[in-house]
């Protein structure tokens, strides 16, 4: 049965309402229908293509149906996957996997190294619309035998292995993707993932079954309905009412109130996920007194003390501390005064500001909208005037991939493999697409790190990078997120560093 998305996501459902979609109260008995009110809906069900491959927030989602390559455990260690082996040959002109034997299809049809080869084949072909084509379309010329795989490295990617854990990374099945076409995949999509899709309503809400033949084992819960409420108020009233068991990204005060609630418990932990002001190397921001101006005038630690009640980490770069190429040396600081000193040397005053345009989201983060009303307020009292745009995160993807952004627009970056090139390197590199700042003194130092074989110089590289574009101001970042989680008593949410909380990961108390 479908139904309308203002009836699904109306919090004021009565129990009966709610018995007859299913949905069952959070404070029920027990929880045989387990319900989760998200932040964000799926546009699309390839996983692989378009800007919902790079849109962190719905990989939990993604991961519910597909799997990927290789398996990242909530730690953000790595782990066999659809893959059980995988490397480089010494002389790192060859790759090699092995494809996990005995995984099954949702449609019952049989997994295998032909679904392997397809989708990276497919992940390489410009046509498909894969933003990861920088990575995938590196190697080919794949050969089957058995179980095994090879392929020539056609240009050396050291990250490419841990990009078959993260975005885009998942297994598509090649027959019958074939057969039906993407536009008939759209509208009947399988995976090998712990659910299959049950029903879909877009903008509202995906119900899913338990996947008894999972590879990995029979999820806890046989049904799992995700509700796609991008409003921080609605996601709080849905677990606070009982129409959803579990929610997260909530503001961290609602957070504090809500776990201390009978019925109800919570989580609050780091992920690899920052808090960043893109600028756009467009108008003002083409000025480095402005860009280095508008930095040193955010406090940042404030900003987390006041609006997100001490939950944050405050950052200097793009690499959080659990990233490898994080240098606890470079500390960039809150100085408003010289913030003033620099606007000044560009003609710039309080009677005087410089102006431009920034875009947020409102509710897609804890507090993003008011951080960034806090930010102005800041910025205000050095000489700088900015408008706020607010706009849903899917047009903040599509303005990025056509380099529109303005001149400064808030955005959280999620780097679950704690790599340089998957923070800095595709945020800050002008041919990616990820990215908007484009300046060739910038390119000029990350294009060679790319194919660095030598990881420690690789990693010391994207160390000096960092450095660069802090002292040119290139990019504001400003924190490390930590994730909050309220759910049911009766409901298990274990902590995930990757910030992929799925409903697989979920367990009766």
């Amino acid at each position: 049965m479908a139904h309308t998305r203002r009836e699904f996501l109306q919090t004021s459902l009565s129990l009966g309402v709610l018995s007859m979609l299913g949905l069952p109260s959070a404070f029920a008995q027990s929880i045989d229908n387990l319900v989760i009110a998200y932040n964000t809906g799926v546009p699309q069900w390839d996983p692989t293509t378009g800007a919902s491959g790079v849109n962190p927030k719905l990989q939990p989602i993604y991961l519910t149906v597909f799997d990927r390559y290789i398996q990242q455990k909530p730690d953000l260690s790595f782990a066999p996957g659809l893959l059980t082996e995988w490397g480089f040959s010494e002389d790192k002109t060859k790759i090699h996997m092995t494809v996990r034997e005995g995984v099954k299809w949702h449609d019952g049809s049989d997994f295998g190294p032909e679904d392997v080869v397809f989708s990276l084949e497919r992940a390489a072909d410009p046509k498909s619309g894969n933003p990861g084509q920088f990575v995938w379309g590196k190697f080919g010329n794949y050969k089957i035998d058995g179980n095994k795989i090879t392929g020539d490295v056609l240009e050396y990617e050291p990250t490419v292995f841990k990009w078959m854990a993260f975005l885009t990374g998942y297994v598509l099945p090649k027959a019958y993707f074939e057969k039906v076409g993407p536009e008939g995949f759209e509208k009947a999509p399988i995976g090998t993932g712990p659910y299959k899709i049950d029903n879909y309503e877009r903008g509202a809400y995906v119900r899913l079954v338990a996947n008894k033949d999972y590879w990995q084992g029979k999820p806890a819960y046989d049904v799992v309905t995700i509700k796609f409420v991008p409003d921080a108020a609605s996601r709080v009233a849905e677990v606070e009412s009982g129409n959803s068991h579990v929610t997260l990204e909530i503001p961290y005060e609602e957070y504090d109130r809500l776990k201390a609630k009978p019925g109800l418990a919570g989580e609050a932990f780091p992920v690899a996920d920052v808090g960043m002001i893109f600028l756009n190397d467009i108008g003002p921001m083409e000025d480095k007194n402005v860009r280095l101006a508008a930095h040193h005038a955010i406090d940042k630690q404030l900003i987390i003390d006041r609006l997100l009640r001490g939950y944050g980490v405050p950052l200097s770069t793009l690499e959080a501390p659990e990233y490898d190429a994080f240098d606890p040396n470079l500390k960039f600081e809150y100085n408003p005064e010289k913030a003033k000193e620099l606007l000044a040397a560009s003609g710039y005053s309080t009677k005087n500001p410089v102006r431009f345009k920034i875009q947020t989201t409102r509710g897609y983060k804890p507090k993003d909208y008011e951080m960034i009303q806090a930010i102005v307020g800041m910025w205000r009292r050095v000489g700088i005037e900015a408008e706020i745009e607010i706009y849903e995160i899917a047009k903040h993807f599509e303005l990025r991939a056509a380099d529109q952004l303005a001149p400064a627009a808030f955005y959280n970056w999620g780097n679950a493999i704690g790599d340089p090139t998957t923070s800095t390197g595709h945020a800050m590199f002008g041919p990616s697409p990820h990215s908007v700042w484009d300046t060739d003194d910038l390119d000029a130092k990350i294009a060679p790190l790319w194919g660095e074989k030598d990881e420690e110089k690789r990693i010391q590289g994207w160390k000096d990078v960092s450095a660069y574009i802090m002292e040119q101001g290139y990019v504001i970042p400003l924190l490390q997120y930590v994730m909050p989680v309220i759910h049911s008593d009766k409901v298990v949410v274990p902590p995930a560093a990757t910030g992929d909380i799925t409903p697989a990961m979920m367990r009766p108390a």
